[in-house]
């Protein structure tokens, strides 16, 4: 957890140098709407997948090493044929499905936003094969407890920040290609430690391995309750872009600083518990939902601590960290205020990211799904009612109602599930 934690912090430290040199050079102009609303769309399938990977592949790969440790690097080199031919055909529905919304009028942005988005989108879409590849070869490293791909995680965020320092004639094009430079070296330095211990195999376009039969039992499941979870993203975005030129910037930059809190805690616990987790219900040691329980616990302590000292330097921090060059005075109490509004997530967030580590592992699936029902009709009901009160700030706060429900379904089903049966009473 410590080494986990230490990698987040040095990645996340990073991300906001990289927040820093955006602000500096766009501050909440159109580009960063433009840039953000195809950001988002493109890495909705991203994050989808490496979230269901992660979910499926880390407790299957742990069982594999115990049952049958000759069968991986097959089901490896499968795998990734399978990565690939994914990766291209949503290239090619994210360019269809996207450009419709651009062209047709129908993605909320203002014309001047519209137009520089639809500029943005042919370079963003070579995202999508290789982030799924970065996902792939990330979930294999953390289901061999290898911790690297969390510290490589800041590569594409480098190479934002020195593709807008560097090309300084303005418009959206260093935000794209550094976007997609960063992938593409994020992708080789994965590959790096692969290879140096042997692990790097050549992709397969068949699926013989008999694997792929427990790697489907989880994987629809799971695929429709992250998709459902994750749709709270797009939501918010088109929620976001009809409040105007600058609110997609705005909700983006208080997102980003709340991810560096994210990050820092329930990230790096969530990525070390559940290799470990997975692993003793593999050899069917100790009692891990006592132990899943105890960290939950600690976790809203700790939470409700962290929003508590969030919340009295929130101004300082937007201040330090983003006001200067076209990044204003006014846009440091504008996002410091959304940012404010979306700290009563993080007790809710962190206790969470616990006991879903823990479902994990049991191979729970079927309540990762119903979570993510939960999730999005609670942010959906929560932008409804917040939305037209606060505005903006309306949609960070409900996000709180997302991992308030969350939090406490899992707390129910889980205890219910894990509590040991009483013996029936002698006759």
């Amino acid at each position: 957890m410590l080494t986990v934690a230490l990698f987040t912090l040095l990645g996340k430290l990073m991300s906001a140098v990289k927040e820093m040199v955006v602000a500096y050079r766009y501050g909440l102009s159109a580009e960063v709407d433009a840039y953000q609303f195809v950001y988002n769309l493109v890495s909705w399938p991203l994050g989808i997948w490496a979230s269901v990977l992660t979910a499926v592949l880390v407790p299957l790969v742990a069982r594999m090493r115990v049952s049958d440790p000759q069968a991986i690097p097959r089901f490896r080199a499968e795998l990734a044929g399978f990565t690939l031919m994914l990766g291209m055909g949503l290239a090619l529905l994210g360019g269809l499905g996207i450009g419709a919304l651009l062209r047709f009028d129908r993605s909320g942005l203002p014309t001047h936003s519209a137009q520089l988005a639809a500029t943005a989108l042919p370079g963003m879409l070579v995202m999508l094969p290789l982030g799924l590849l970065v996902a792939l070869l990330s979930a294999w490293l953390l289901a061999a407890q290898r911790h690297i791909n969390t510290l490589l995680e800041c590569v594409p965020t480098l190479f934002i920040a020195a593709a807008v320092l560097t090309f300084t004639g303005g418009g959206i094009g260093p935000l794209v290609w550094g976007t997609v430079a960063g992938c593409a070296v994020h992708l080789l330095t994965l590959l790096a430690p692969m290879t140096k211990r042997h692990e790097l195999v050549a992709p397969v376009f068949t699926r013989t391995s008999a694997q792929w039969l427990w790697f489907w039992q989880g994987f629809g499941i799971m695929l429709a309750g992250q998709a459902l979870m994750s749709f709270t993203v797009i939501i918010d975005q088109f929620n976001a872009v009809g409040l105007g030129t600058g609110a997609l910037a705005t909700l983006g930059y208080a997102n980003r600083v709340l991810s560096l809190i994210l990050g820092l805690a329930a990230i790096a616990v969530s990525r070390a518990t559940l290799p470990v987790f997975s692993q003793a219900s593999a050899d069917a040691t100790g009692d891990v939902y006592r132990v899943a329980a105890s960290w939950a616990r600690l976790m809203f302590v700790g939470g409700v601590v962290v929003m508590l000292l969030s919340y009295l330097i929130a101004p300082w921090a937007i201040r330090l960290l983003f006001e200067r060059g076209q990044f204003h005075a006014t846009d440091t109490a504008q996002v410091a205020e959304v940012l404010r509004y979306g700290l009563p997530q993080l007790p809710f967030y962190f206790s969470s990211m616990i006991l879903v580590s823990y479902a994990l592992s049991q191979r729970r699936y079927g309540v990762i799904f119903w979570s993510g029902v939960i999730g999005c009709g609670g942010k959906v009901i929560g932008n409804l009612l917040l939305v037209p009160r606060l505005g903006i700030n309306g949609i960070a706060l409900a996000t709180m109602v997302v991992y308030g429900l969350n939090a406490s379904f899992f707390w129910l089903v889980l205890r219910r599930w894990s509590s040991p049966r009483r013996p029936a009473p002698c006759p």
